[in-house]
C-alpha cells in the first residue's frame, strides 16, 4: 500500500469513527421538498400525507416559532401535536367556490419508512362542497421559501404526479396530472438546482481542479466523479442499499478536508480521479438523500432518476467548465507557474469549510 491509500484509509478510519462517537444531526444544504400524497375515499373524503425531511421542517418550525408563544414543547406528544397544526394551518381543501372542506389531524411525527423524515397525516372531509375539489398547499410552499418544492402524488382513478412551486395555483384534482416527459423536466432542473446550491459539492470539486493546467485530467476527474456518485444514487434511490444520513453527510464533510488538505502535498493532478471516484461514492449517497425527498413518482422511478442525476451532471460541468478558463486565464498570466499562495490559501479555505460541516453534522457545533 503506497502512500496516498495509507493516508485515504486512516483519514477515512478516523472519519467514519468520529461521526459514530457522536450523535448529532445532518446539517447539509436541505431540498426545501415537501411531499403531498392524496388518497380519494368515498363520499368526497380524502386522505393526505404531507412528508418533509426533517431538517427542512425544523428551519420551518423555528422561523414560525411566534405561532407556538407560550407552548411547552418538553412534554411528550407536545411537539407532534404543534407540528400538526404547522401543516393544518398551511394545507387546505375546497370548492372552486372557495367552501372549505372540513380538515383534521390524525397523526402526526416521524415517518415510520424513514428517520429523517417527519410525516403528518390528514383527512379532509369535502361532503360540504360542490364541483371540483382544490388542493392548496400555497401558505405551505411560501413557508418552505422561494426554491420550495411539493411533489404531489394522487392516487385512484385519476392518478398521477406533479410538482408545485410557490407561484403555482391550487391543484385542481379533476385535471390530468403531468406527464413523464413534464415531470422528468421539472428533476432536471431539481438536479441542477441541487449541485449549484450544493455548497459542500461544490467546494469538493474546486479543491479537486485548483493544480490544474490541463483540460484531460479535469475531464477524467470529473468521469470519474459522475460514474461513482451515479452508481451509489441509483443503488439508494431504487432503495437497493443506503447509508444513514448522519454519516453520509459527515463523510461528504470529510472528503472535503482531505481533498483540500491533498493540495499542500500534492500538485499530481492527473492520477487525482482516483480518489474522486472513491469518494464520488459517498457524494452519490448526498445526491440521493434529495431525490428521495423529492418523492420519486411512482411507476416513473427510471425517467425521474435518468432526468435527476443528468441534471446534476449538467450543473457540476457548467460550473466546472466557468471555473477552469479562469485557472487556465492565471496561468497565462504567470507563465505558466500558478502562485502556490494562491492554491493554499484556497484550499485552506476550503478545507476549513469543510471541518466546520463536519463538526455541525456530528453535532459537535449547534446547526443554524
Amino acid at each position: 500500500m503506497n502512500g496516498f491509500w495509507r493516508r485515504l484509509a486512516a483519514f477515512l478510519l478516523f472519519c467514519v469513527g468520529l461521526c459514530l462517537s457522536f450523535e448529532g444531526p445532518a446539517l447539509a444544504h436541505t431540498p426545501d421538498i415537501s411531499t403531498g400524497k392524496i388518497a380519494p375515499q368515498a363520499g368526497r373524503v380524502y386522505v393526505v400525507d404531507v412528508g418533509f425531511l426533517a431538517t427542512d421542517l425544523e428551519r420551518m418550525f423555528q422561523d414560525t416559532m411566534d405561532e407556538r408563544a407560550g407552548v411547552d414543547l418538553s412534554p411528550p406528544g407536545v411537539l407532534e401535536e404543534e407540528i400538526g397544526k404547522f401543516v393544518a394551518r398551511r394545507v387546505a381543501m375546497r370548492d372552486e367556490t372557495g367552501r372549505a372542506c372540513v380538515g383534521k389531524v390524525e397523526t402526526s411525527g416521524e415517518d415510520p419508512t424513514n428517520q429523517d423524515s417527519a410525516l403528518i397525516a390528514m383527512r379532509f372531509d369535502c361532503a360540504g362542497t360542490s364541483g371540483k375539489v382544490l388542493y392548496d398547499a400555497t401558505k405551505l410552499l411560501a413557508a418552505q421559501g422561494s426554491r420550495g418544492k411539493h411533489l404531489v402524488t394522487l392516487l385512484g382513478e385519476n392518478a398521477g404526479e406533479t410538482m408545485l412551486y410557490p407561484q403555482n395555483p391550487p391543484l385542481d384534482l379533476s385535471q390530468p396530472m403531468e406527464t413523464t416527459a413534464q415531470l422528468m423536466k421539472k428533476f432536471f432542473e431539481a438536479g441542477i438546482e441541487h449541485i449549484v446550491t450544493g455548497y459542500d459539492h461544490l467546494c469538493f470539486l474546486f479543491a479537486l481542479i485548483l493544480w490544474a493546467h490541463r483540460v484531460w485530467p479535469v475531464v477524467k476527474i470529473v468521469t470519474a466523479f459522475t460514474i461513482s456518485h451515479s452508481i451509489t444514487l441509483s443503488l439508494a434511490a431504487l432503495n437497493i442499499f443506503t447509508l444513514p444520513s448522519s454519516l453520509t453527510e459527515a463523510l461528504i464533510a470529510a472528503s472535503i478536508i482531505f481533498v483540500a488538505a491533498e493540495n499542500f502535498w500534492s500538485r499530481d493532478v492527473d492520477t487525482r480521479w482516483r480518489n474522486t471516484f472513491l469518494f464520488g461514492f459517498i457524494h452519490g449517497f448526498g445526491f440521493a438523500s434529495a431525490l428521495t425527498e423529492m418523492g420519486v413518482p411512482q411507476g416513473g422511478v427510471v425517467p425521474a432518476l435518468a432526468a435527476f442525476n443528468i441534471g446534476v451532471e449538467a450543473g457540476q460541468i457548467a460550473i466546472v467548465m466557468a471555473v477552469l478558463p479562469i485557472l487556465f486565464y492565471i496561468d497565462r498570466h504567470t507563465r505558466g507557474k500558478r502562485h502556490d499562495k494562491l492554491v493554499y490559501a484556497l484550499s485552506g479555505l476550503i478545507a476549513l469549510a469543510g471541518a466546520f460541516w463536519l463538526l455541525q453534522r456530528i453535532g459537535v457545533i449547534p446547526g443554524a
